[in-house]
């Protein structure tokens, strides 16, 4: 019975627990969401490693996302078709089903991309569509997606030229090509190079980036080279042998991987990855360096810009993991495969894509407009629009999240980007020599910022030919290069240029001033360089015409006395000038041997006169204020103060004044002012010396102002710029007159405007000089002078050239050979000893205020603070006369004030010692009289009290001046006091 029950209760428990577990796994499975499946198209070419590495990507994002999120309510289901032959063939089938459509781009349409896109969005309705690989692929598949409304999302066509497609549903998970451009101009521009060739394929992904290359490389000439896509190895070498006939020799590849390592490999064949050269490759070919297991040997010394990949555990560990499962998907497949940047940019698309599908509204993901007559899978006119696409769009938009390939975040449905890497293949190593952001810009990778002044832009670089030292950038060959050079034909002052031609060789020479400095320069170079002359005639000797030929590339160079312009400089460089800078005045001298009767007035302007006039009569009336009061000299009556304090002041002019100064601060003003006058009155007699001496040759004209009022008519250099100048002065245009020659130029100034001549002549200074060397007691230059750049040579912008013949120019201005060049065509000792430097002849040079303002200043400032001492003691002195209110109003305060200001100081030690010598003389060793003290008698009304204070008062004034005298007085002194006291 015992067994029985217990047996019943084993059973009743295990059909218990057995109910409970099937209770609680009908509860799990009530309570889970149903998931949704999400279609999402992968178009790739399946044939290629490049695909095949991308595809085992987008698979293990997909497990592994979903592996971190079970409780995610979507699934993103992956229908991936071959777009193999998108582009290289499509079946006649396919064009006559799809080519009845036009596109927006007047383009042929390939009939497989087309295809491909209308099978993944009509029959299999995806959501989105991840891929293609090529921008050539995707221009179409986006267009499409664009009128049904379905996201394209690609991770490996990086052409610009997409982005002007302006289509809403084209999301790029990879870096726009354009993005790279501004670290290769950092790169280039860091090393000095001046030129660079652009070599790039003849497709979309070449040209794409070429507009904003040019952009970032605006101080650089860039040159271009294109390669079609089907080039064979004969075309690719041509155009490299091509390429190593010019100067140039700085390169940056931009093209498809496969193509791009062809054109090293045959370009190492040919010498041109030896030193001097300088190859930089763009990001897609960096990144794909080792790519099918390529050798890195044929591209040492190479320069790359690649995006930086932060390193993380997660993509070790990926990377890992990635290696095992593509060995084992692709057991025939090299093992020397590598896991590039675009695998990992495919990861994160399909990252983004399921966080996207997962926050949007997945409620309706049904097409409209499907016809479903139609059997044809790829009939346009069947294509429907999807509901979903647009909330899908908007969800994508604002993902943000650090994917393994860095931070992925969209802006304007691009991916952002941040850093690149610049490497240095040396060896099989790629090393890291420099980086660059938007932010900081080219950065050392083993130091801060770099600037402009930073000596190591980027780390220690390997060049091609295991070379460390720098490329200039550019060569020339060594057998001598020979150069177009155009030399304009004068009319005269041949003196600078001159060219002829041989009629019966038909040879063109060109001698003069410019042409040996320019041939001088070129012995300096560190190559050889063969100039063929060229005459160039210009329609009405206009040098800009000359310069337009350098610009259209018809001349290498243009060789004269052509002026550095700003206008000018926009077209050509120019090298540093050769000849002085500066246009000036040249004007005849007149013999002024009658002297003007006011001569002694020319030395100083009028405002110069009237200033020093004005601080005579200020430092007179100071003087005057400190003394008056303590020196009789200063006292009497009015008119005699008046005459005593000019005579006083204007004495000092030639220092003949002989009244004393007694006080300290009239001392102190009177030695500045003494300094003061002392400079005026040797700079005056200087000058005036000047004036009486050299007037004799006397300018006719020292002013633009007076010419220009008086309607004098001045002449220019035909075909000069200096005619626009003069009319920007305010020269009407009937007052100006052009000449050819120096010899036109001297019969014009000798005639004066009276004869139809001119009565200045306005040129740059290297002319100038050179007329003066024929005429020169005849004519002067003198001011104003304008400001130009001088002579220099033309070359096209950016030509190499410009800086070595620059720096030769500074070479033989610092040398000897320069002198001997200038005395070849110029005389210039004879010059030199015969007339005198143009730079000295007179213009007004008259002494002017602003000369010594400094001088009245200190005068001023030092008569101010004198004046503020006074009149500060004064009233200290006096206080008790203004605070006594006894005296009534304010007024008779002040009258008081001034009353007794303009009395005597009888404190003061002048006239203590006055009082002194008049009790004590006659001076003799006898005791004095009592009666030399002797006391006034007082009216008989004032009291005795009084009368005694008054005495008292009047014999201490005394005991206080017999104080002064001399020891052998004190007896007599002590005498009178003791009379005094009975």
């Amino acid at each position: 019975m015992m067994m029985t029950t217990t047996k019943t209760r084993n059973t009743f428990l295990s059909h218990f627990v057995l109910f409970l577990s099937c209770f609680v796994l009908m509860e799990v499975g009530l309570g889970r969401s149903p998931t949704s499946e999400i279609k999402v198209g992968v178009a790739l070419d399946l044939k290629t490693t490049f695909s095949k590495i991308c595809l085992t990507s987008l698979n293990m994002s997909l497990s592994d996302f979903y592996e971190d999120h079970p409780n995610y309510r979507t699934r993103l289901a992956l229908h991936v078709r071959d777009s193999t032959e998108d582009v290289v063939q499509a079946s006649a089938a396919d064009i006559g089903r799809v080519t009845k459509w036009s596109w927006p781009s007047g383009k042929g349409v390939p009939a497989g991309a087309s295809a491909l896109a209308l099978d993944l969005i009509k029959n299999e309705q995806v959501s989105a569509i991840i891929g293609p690989r090529s921008s050539m692929q995707a221009e179409f598949m986006i267009r499409m997606a664009n009128k049904s409304q379905v996201p394209i999302i690609t991770f490996s066509a990086t052409s610009p030229l997409l982005t002007s497609i302006k289509s809403p549903y084209f999301v790029r998970a990879t870096l726009d090509d354009s993005c790279q451009v501004e670290a290769i101009a950092a790169v280039v521009n860091s090393f000095g190079w001046r030129s660079v060739v652009a070599i790039y394929v003849d497709n979309e992904l070449g040209k794409g980036i070429m507009h904003s290359l040019s952009d970032a490389l605006q101080d650089v000439e860039v040159h271009r080279s294109v390669i079609s896509t089907e080039a064979s190895d004969d075309q690719i070498l041509k155009e490299l042998y091509k390429l190593k006939t010019r100067q140039t020799r700085v390169f940056v590849i931009h093209m498809a991987s496969r193509l791009g390592f062809r054109v090293l490999q045959k370009a190492r064949k040919i010498g041109m990855l030896e030193e001097e050269y300088v190859w930089l490759l763009s990001n897609g070919m960096t990144n794909m360096m080792r790519h099918n297991g390529r050798s890195l040997e044929t591209m040492q010394g190479v320069l790359g810009v690649r995006n930086h990949v932060p390193k993380s555990k997660e993509l070790e560990d990926f990377r890992l993991r990635w290696k095992r499962k593509f060995q084992k998907e692709n057991p025939l497949m090299r093992d020397d495969v590598e896991l590039n940047v675009f695998a990992l940019w495919a990861y994160d698309s399909i990252t983004a894509l399921a966080i996207a599908v997962e926050k949007s509204n997945t409620k309706n993901l049904r097409y409209d407009n499907v016809s479903a007559l139609s059997n044809n899978t790829t009939d346009l006119g069947t294509l429907g629009v999807s509901r979903y696409g647009p909330s899908l769009l908007e969800a994508l938009s604002a993902i943000e999240f650090k994917g393994l390939a860095g931070e992925f975040k969209l802006l304007n449905r691009q991916l952002v980007a941040s850093t690149f890497d610049i490497i240095n293949v040396v060896g099989n190593e790629e090393r890291i020599i420099g980086t660059w952001t938007p932010r900081d810009g080219l950065m050392n990778a083993n130091l801060k910022k770099t600037t402009s002044l930073s000596k190591e832009r980027l780390g220690p670089v390997v060049w091609p030919g295991s070379s460390y030292g720098v490329p200039k950038g550019w060569e020339v060959p060594t057998d001598g290069k020979k150069i177009k050079v155009g030399v304009p034909v004068k009319q005269g002052f041949f003196n600078f240029v001159e060219v002829t031609t041989n009629p019966i060789t038909n040879v063109t020479t060109a001698k003069g001033y410019a042409i040996d400095i320019f041939e001088a320069a070129l012995k300096k170079l560190p190559y050889s360089v063969i100039p063929r002359y060229y005459r160039i005639e210009s329609p009405e000797d206009n040098y800009n015409y000359l310069v337009h030929q350098v610009y259209d590339g018809m001349l290498d160079a243009v060789v004269g006395d052509i002026t550095i312009t700003a206008n000018r400089s926009s077209y050509v460089d120019f090298t540093l000038p050769y000849t002085e800078s500066g246009v000036s005045m040249l004007v005849p001298l007149r013999d002024n041997e009658n002297k003007n009767t006011w001569v002694f007035l020319k030395p100083w302007s009028l405002d110069l006169w009237i200033t020093t006039g004005c601080f005579f009569v200020l430092i007179g009336f100071i003087v005057w204020l400190f003394e008056h009061r303590v020196n009789s000299d200063f006292r009497g009556p009015p008119h005699h103060q008046i005459g005593t304090s000019f005579w006083f002041s204007f004495s000092t002019m030639v220092f003949a004044h002989r009244e004393k100064v007694v006080s300290n601060l009239a001392r102190f003003v009177v030695i500045v002012w003494c300094f003061v006058v002392l400079v005026l009155t040797q700079s005056y007699t200087a000058n005036l010396t000047s004036f009486l001496t050299v007037q004799r040759l006397e300018p006719r004209a020292t002013n633009v102002k007076d010419l220009i009022r008086n309607g004098e008519s001045v002449g220019f250099q035909h075909g000069a710029f200096v005619k626009d100048t003069l009319k920007g002065l305010g020269f009407p245009e009937s007052q100006l007159k052009a000449f050819g020659s120096a010899e036109e130029c001297d019969e014009l100034l000798s005639n004066g405007t009276s004869k139809g001549g001119i009565a200045a002549a306005f040129d740059e200074v290297a002319y100038l000089k050179a007329i003066l060397s024929k005429y020169c007691s005849k004519y002067a230059i003198v001011e104003p002078s304008f400001k130009t750049a001088g002579f220099g040579f033309a070359f096209p912008r950016n030509s190499p050239m410009t800086g070595d013949v620059s720096r030769a120019i500074l070479n033989l201005t610092q040398g000897e050979e320069m002198v001997g060049i200038e005395n070849k065509w110029f005389n210039r000792l004879s010059f030199a000893s015969e007339c005198p430097d143009p730079k000295t002849a007179l213009s007004s040079n008259r002494l002017s205020l602003s000369s010594f303002w400094g001088l009245f200043l200190i005068a001023g400032i030092a008569s101010f603070l004198a004046f503020l001492i006074f009149v500060g003691h004064f009233l200290y002195e006096h206080r008790h006369t203004l605070c006594d209110n006894t005296e009534g109003s304010l007024w008779r305060k002040l009258t008081s004030l001034f009353r007794t200001f303009d009395a005597k100081d009888i404190k003061s030690h002048t006239f203590k010692n006055s009082a002194v010598h008049n009790v004590s003389l006659p001076v003799t060793q006898c005791t004095p009289s009592p009666s030399t003290v002797q006391m006034r008698p007082w009216p008989r009304s004032m009291s005795l009290n009084r009368e005694f204070e008054l005495r008292r008062a009047s014999f201490f004034m005394s005991e206080e001046r017999l104080t002064t005298q001399p020891e052998h007085n004190k007896h007599g002194a002590s005498d009178i006091e003791s009379r005094a006291e009975r």
